[in-house]
């Protein structure tokens, strides 16, 4: 399948905790190098920090704001930022003000449960 609709895509829970619809990924529509999920933080809410031991991560940022924590580094992020997640990097991320975060999250390879490391307890 070369197209997806987001109507048709239901929510879920990643480990890290925000709600993530993929909206492409090759368990589900037949591409194979990388998927796209939009994912959502609540205000006030934030990940789990977490890792990927394979994945290369692209979060585009396309509503809120929030904080970005990335290694040791901690940063503002808005509508319109793009941050790049290396493989390995401890990451996460907050949403600031009243609005819900919305990112769009690119994983090359695909996304997968057994490659997110959880850093910190529950």
């Amino acid at each position: 399948m070369t197209r997806t609709r987001y109507a048709d895509i239901a929510a879920y829970l990643t480990k890290d905790g925000s709600e993530i619809r993929e909206l492409m990924h090759p368990a589900v529509h037949g591409n194979r190098l990388q998927s796209l999920a939009e994912a959502s933080v609540a205000p006030g809410r934030r990940t789990r920090l977490h890792r990927h031991a394979l994945s290369e991560e692209l979060y585009h940022v396309t509503s809120g704001s929030g904080l970005m924590t990335l290694g040791d580094t901690r940063f503002k992020v808005g509508a319109g930022d793009t941050v790049l997640i290396p493989p390995g990097t401890p990451h996460c991320i907050e949403a600031g003000g009243a609005e819900v975060l919305t990112i769009l999250c690119c994983c090359s390879p695909p996304y997968a449960h057994e490659d997110t490391e959880l850093l910190e307890a529950d």
